[in-house]
C-alpha cells in the first residue's frame, strides 16, 4: 500500500499537536502519534514542530503515513450460522468471540475468512479500490457481541446496503442486560462519541464527537441487584455506541470489562449484548426484509441465575 497523506486545518482551539493527530487518525496510540511527529511526517504550515506545539488556530497540518503492512486474507472453512442467503447477500448470526475482519493480532479465524471460503466470488472485490478492504462486510459487531449481520456478495449489493446504513433506513435492535435499571422505562441517549483522548482503543462521550443516538426500552427488571434487560435501537452507528452510552447513563452492560465495572459482578467471558433484530431493503428487489435472533443459550442461562 502506498504512502497516505492527509491535509487538515486546525480549529480555533489551543490544543497540542500530538493530541490533534490522535483526534484525526483512528487507531493510533499517543506514542505512535509522537513518533510520527519526531520522524517529520507531521508538518504545521510546512514546518516540522514538536509534539507539544500548541495551535493558535487556522494552521495547515499535513500528515504523511508510511505504507502499511498488507494483510493477506485467506479463505478458511469455519462453520457459520447462515440465517438467509441469496445471490446478492447473506445474513449471518455471528457468534460471540468471532472477530469480523482480519487485522493486527487477528490474521485468521475471522468472519471474513469464513465468508471467503463460503462465497469465493468475494475475492473479486479485493482488486476494487472502492470495496477491496471490506470484502462484503457492510457493518460490524464487536468481538464480544453476538447476533445478526448482513454481508454483501456483489459490489452493487454492498454499495446499496452501505447507502441504507448511511441514510439510517436500516433498523438495528439489540438486547442487553444492564448492571443497573435506567431511571425511565424508555428513553433516548443523545450524546456525541469520539475516540478517547488517552486510551486509543476506547471510545467516550465528548462534546466534539460525532452525533450518536440510542433509544432504549426496559423489557424486564425482575433480576438481582437492580439489573434490567433492555431493548436498544441504534439511530446512528458509532464504534462501541451501545456500550459507551449505557455506561454514560450509569447503567453499563453486564460483562463489559472495558466500559463497565473494573471488577465484574457477573462471571461472563463476553458482554451481555446481542444483535436481535435486523431489517433492511433488499438491494436488488427493494423488498423489506426483517430477521430476528433469539438470545444465545448461555445468555439465557445467565438471566435465570440472576432471577
Amino acid at each position: 500500500m502506498s504512502e497516505q497523506k492527509f491535509h487538515l486545518t486546525a480549529g480555533a482551539g489551543k490544543g497540542r499537536l500530538d493530541l490533534f493527530v490522535l483526534e484525526h487518525l483512528e487507531g493510533l496510540s499517543r506514542a505512535q502519534a509522537q513518533k510520527l511527529i519526531r520522524a517529520g511526517r507531521v508538518l504545521v504550515n510546512g514546518r516540522i514542530e514538536k509534539a507539544g506545539f500548541r495551535f493558535k488556530g487556522g494552521e495547515r497540518v499535513e500528515i504523511s503515513l508510511p505504507p502499511s503492512e498488507e494483510v493477506s486474507v485467506e479463505p478458511e472453512d469455519i462453520e457459520l450460522e447462515i440465517v438467509y442467503e441469496d445471490e446478492d447477500l447473506a445474513v449471518i448470526n455471528k457468534a460471540a468471540g468471532m472477530v469480523v475482519h482480519p487485522g493486527a493480532g487477528n490474521r485468521g479465524g475471522t468472519l471474513v475468512n469464513a465468508l471467503l471460503a463460503r462465497y469465493p466470488e468475494l475475492a473479486e472485490m479485493m482488486d476494487d479500490p472502492e470495496t477491496g478492504d471490506r470484502l462484503g462486510i457492510v457493518h460490524r459487531l464487536d468481538r464480544g457481541t453476538s447476533g445478526l449481520m448482513v454481508a454483501a456478495r456483489k459490489k452493487t449489493s454492498l454499495m446499496a446496503l452501505m447507502s441504507q446504513f448511511r441514510e439510517r433506513s436500516v433498523d438495528k435492535r439489540y438486547l442487553a442486560l444492564l448492571e443497573k435499571r435506567p431511571e425511565s422505562n424508555t428513553g433516548l441517549v443523545d450524546a456525541p462519541i469520539a475516540r478517547h483522548p488517552r486510551q486509543r482503543k476506547r471510545m467516550s462521550v465528548q462534546r466534539r464527537g460525532k452525533p450518536a443516538q440510542t433509544e432504549f426500552e426496559v423489557l424486564d427488571d425482575n433480576f438481582q441487584g437492580d439489573r434490567a434487560l433492555v431493548q436498544l435501537k441504534l439511530l446512528t452507528g458509532r464504534t462501541h455506541q451501545i456500550r459507551v452510552h449505557m455506561a454514560f447513563i450509569g447503567c453499563p452492560v453486564v460483562g463489559d470489562a472495558v466500559y463497565g465495572y473494573r471488577k465484574q459482578r457477573v462471571r461472563l467471558k463476553r458482554q451481555f449484548l446481542h444483535a436481535s433484530e435486523l431489517a433492511f431493503d433488499h438491494p436488488a428487489t427493494g423488498e423489506r426484509m426483517r430477521f430476528e435472533s433469539e438470545l444465545p443459550v448461555g445468555l439465557r442461562a445467565v438471566m435465570e441465575k440472576l432471577r
